[in-house]
């Protein structure tokens, strides 16, 4: 390596209501990696980890920008990985392969739907490591309400029963359907319909309080909110043409946690021009 290798990685939102570890979103929150030569790495490192699985990284040095709130919901272990697989492919010289380095990455974050949505950007449908990108953008925008508190994946996922009652199950395949429907047709009225999860979300609710609070007096301009990923993170989504006033009540309403308007991006992981 004779140059500096700087990549950036998106966070993302991940089951989208009833798409439960296969639908996610890339969110216009980044964070990024600068790879050059010098110094030792450490191999503990999540990205480093990543990195390896394709290049060596002995000799490197592994500069981290971290902007996307830690064991929040918000794809922050995905993002961290996709940045190292990106990194270790532009070092090689090679194109970035969104459903190859999903395959590579999968042991180490668990979960497609969040690293599918970092590597290819837009809206992702994952299984059986295959990657399905199928819109640029949702019908609504999204305003993300973070509260302080953590939660590790490993744990929300313990919280969720081995077997479910057959009419859950029905209701929420249903609106599995018209989630990747409305998503597929960009049509609002059906998105807004479809954001009903019986699978997961009844399950997390009790570490994710915000969720119900929010449900109860949706904001205006608001259609309906969900848990992202495992939470507590939970997004609202809202028009487009009224996310302002929706982040701004949400604000007074939820003080004490992050509020922010993060726009859907487009784009997966890639270097920094």
């Amino acid at each position: 390596m004779t140059n500096a290798v700087r990549v950036r990685a998106p966070a993302s939102t991940a089951n989208i209501g009833p798409g439960f570890d296969c639908a996610g979103a890339a969110l216009d929150l980044w964070n990024e990696l600068a790879v050059s030569e010098g110094g030792e790495p450490d191999r503990e490192h999540l990205g480093v980890q990543a990195y390896a699985l394709l290049a060596d990284p002995s000799g490197l040095s592994f500069d981290f920008t971290v902007r996307i709130p830690r064991e929040r919901g918000l794809g922050s272990s995905a993002s961290i990985i996709a940045l190292g697989l990106v990194a270790a492919t532009l070092t090689r010289g090679e194109t970035v392969d969104p459903e190859k380095l999903l395959g590579l990455g999968l042991p180490l974050e668990g979960h497609a739907d969040n690293l599918a949505a970092a590597l290819a950007g837009g809206v992702t449908l994952t299984w059986d490591g295959r990657i399905a990108r199928i819109a640029d953008a949702l019908p609504y925008s999204a305003v993300a309400v973070i509260p302080q508190g953590r939660v590790r994946t490993a744990e929300a996922r313990s919280a969720l029963p081995e077997l479910i009652p057959h009419a859950a199950a029905a209701a929420t395949v249903a609106r599995a359907a018209m989630l990747g429907a409305s998503v597929a047709a960009h049509d609002a009225d059906l998105f807004a319909a479809a954001l009903h999860d019986e699978l997961h979300e009844p399950y997390r609710a009790v570490n994710a309080p915000v969720l119900e609070a929010v449900r109860q007096g949706l904001p205006t301009g608001a259609v309906g909110a969900t848990l992202s990923g495992s939470g507590p993170t939970v997004i609202v989504w809202a028009h487009s043409e009224e996310v302002d006033t929706c982040t701004v009540e949400l604000q007074a309403r939820f003080g004490e946690s992050g509020v922010l308007a993060l726009p859907l991006s487009a784009e997966g992981a890639g270097e920094i021009a």
